[in-house]
C-alpha cells in the first residue's frame, strides 16, 4: 500500500461529502427562490368565491375537458412509442421518426388549443371582478420560468 493511499481516501471521501452538503444547499435554495403561482384550480375554487352556479358550470366544463385532455394525451403517447420503434429498427432520424413527431406535435398543438378555449370558456362563467383576478393568475402561469 502506498503512503499516499491514505490521503487520497481522504480526499475522495472529503469530496464526496462536499459535494454532498453542497447539492442539499443547492436544492434547499433553488426551494426557496421557486416563486409559487396559485395554481388555476386553487385561483378557481378557493380565491375567486365562486356561487354554487359558478361551481357547477365551471364544473361540467372541467368534466369535458378532461376527456379531452386525456384523448390527446393518449395521442402523444401513441406518437412517443411510435418514435421509440422507429428509432429503435432504423437508428435514423428517418420517414418513420418524422412522421412521428408531426404526428405528437400535431396532438400538442392541439392539446394547447384546446386548455385555452378551456380557460377563456372558464373565464365566460366568472363576474368581471373574478374574471381580472383570473387573467392575473393565467398572466403570471404563462410568463413564470420553469426552470
Amino acid at each position: 500500500m502506498s503512503r499516499f493511499a491514505p490521503l487520497a481516501l481522504a480526499a475522495i471521501l472529503l469530496t464526496a461529502a462536499a459535494g454532498g452538503v453542497g447539492g442539499w444547499i443547492g436544492v434547499q435554495y433553488g426551494l426557496r427562490q421557486a416563486a409559487p403561482h396559485p395554481g388555476l384550480d386553487a385561483a378557481l375554487h378557493h380565491e375567486l368565491k365562486l356561487t354554487s352556479d359558478q361551481n357547477a358550470r365551471i364544473e361540467t366544463l372541467e368534466r369535458d375537458f378532461a376527456g379531452r385532455r386525456r384523448a390527446l394525451e393518449a395521442e402523444m403517447e401513441a406518437a412517443n412509442r411510435d418514435l421509440a420503434a422507429a428509432l429503435r429498427e432504423r437508428h435514423a432520424y428517418g420517414p418513420e421518426a418524422r412522421k412521428a413527431i408531426d404526428r405528437f406535435h400535431a396532438a400538442m398543438g392541439q392539446l394547447q388549443e384546446a386548455t385555452i378555449e378551456h380557460v377563456l370558456a372558464m373565464r365566460a362563467v366568472l363576474t368581471p371582478e373574478q374574471a381580472a383576478r383570473f387573467d392575473k393568475t393565467i398572466s403570471e402561469a404563462l410568463a413564470s420560468d420553469p426552470r
